[in-house]
């Protein structure tokens, strides 16, 4: 359990907070001594690991007839997540059920709190485990405007993209794929996969350059990005998968692959999650098939790419970014 999962349950050991009248629910989930609540987790390995402990769990909270009477809320690094969480938190709660959020100091709980205070004309708080929890009753006074849109698809670079806050460079299209859809050719063809794809951009492009795809699957472990994706990718050619790929297979086998894999390092006897998605490509693609793939230069992932490819070039490198193709 996170330190601000410690924090919230804490508060519920002293009383600070009480057992609801009525259902409960608790956004951005974790394993840990809640209780019962209605679990809310989008992030697809959390999810597979909530689901293995049995607890009740949706990657999207609905809306109850009812409403619920309690609404818990754990923080992420994201602010603009955060308000959109809590905004959306707000709509699930009866008039008078009570929401109460938790998060690290180092991810910017303070300064949180203090948005909530003045939103909401204060909230009750305690501090403990490096974390804060803070609470207040729904009344009159709505979430802003402003937190209320970020709850919802916004509109991304020139107005035709939609994206949502806690995505990777959820309101920008980010360095990286600009430059890998500059060396992407357009003979690709057949049966293509974009493995990690975000809020779209990648599989758009594909779509709209090479006319011989005849399908491709756009795959994430995050259930949020698909939402945005599925927005963006309005084509027929086009499927949307809720996967973990480095603990679930692929669909399909597929004749090239597109990627901006995610750049977090594990620790130094495991490999990074970088690295396990270029594995799941190598396992992924046909014979012969193509992978094409954009990372920070300085990442080691070249042990990696020897190990599953017959053999890899760089096509690009403008010192901060590399463009990879690597043939299975």
């Amino acid at each position: 359990m996170s330190q601000a999962g410690r924090a919230l349950a804490y508060a519920f050991e002293i009383g600070a907070l009480s057992p609801p009248e009525g259902r409960t629910f608790l956004m951005r989930a974790e394993p840990g001594a809640l209780g019962d609540v209605d679990a809310e987790q989008s992030l697809r390995p959390e999810f597979l690991r909530l689901k293995r402990a049995h607890w009740k769990v949706v990657p999207r909270l609905p809306s109850l007839p009812d409403g619920y009477g309690q609404g818990l809320v754990l923080l992420t690094k994201h602010k603009e997540e955060n308000f959109a969480n809590i905004a959306r938190a707000w709509d699930l709660l009866v008039p008078g059920g009570v929401l109460a959020c938790a998060g690290a100091n180092e991810d910017g709980a303070a300064s949180l709190e203090k948005n909530v205070g003045k939103a909401f004309d204060g909230a009750g708080s305690l501090f403990k485990f490096h974390s804060r929890v803070f609470w207040f009753p729904k009344g009159e006074r709505a979430p802003p405007d402003y937190w209320r849109r970020l709850a919802t698809l916004q509109p991304v670079g020139d107005g035709s993209w939609k994206s949502q806050p806690g995505l990777f460079s959820w309101d920008r299209i980010d360095d990286g794929s600009a430059l890998l859809v500059r060396h992407l050719p357009t003979d690709l063809a057949g049966t293509v996969a974009d493995f990690g794809c975000g809020w779209g951009f990648l599989a758009r492009h594909v779509l709209a350059h090479c006319p011989g795809v005849t399908g491709i699957d756009c795959i994430d472990a995050e259930h949020r990005a698909l939402e945005a994706a599925e927005a963006n990718v309005v084509d027929a050619r086009a499927k949307f998968h809720w996967l973990d790929l480095v603990t679930e297979a692929a669909p399909a086998t597929y004749d090239a692959i597109v990627c901006n894999p995610p750049f977090h390092s594990g620790r130094a006897a495991t490999p990074s999650l970088g690295q396990q998605i270029i594995e799941a490509a190598s396992r992924a693609l046909k014979p012969g098939g193509r992978l094409f793939m954009v990372a920070n230069r300085g990442l080691p992932y070249e042990p990696t790419l020897k190990a599953g490819f017959t053999s890899f070039e760089t096509l690009a490198d403008n010192n901060k970014f590399r463009i990879t193709k690597a043939v299975r």
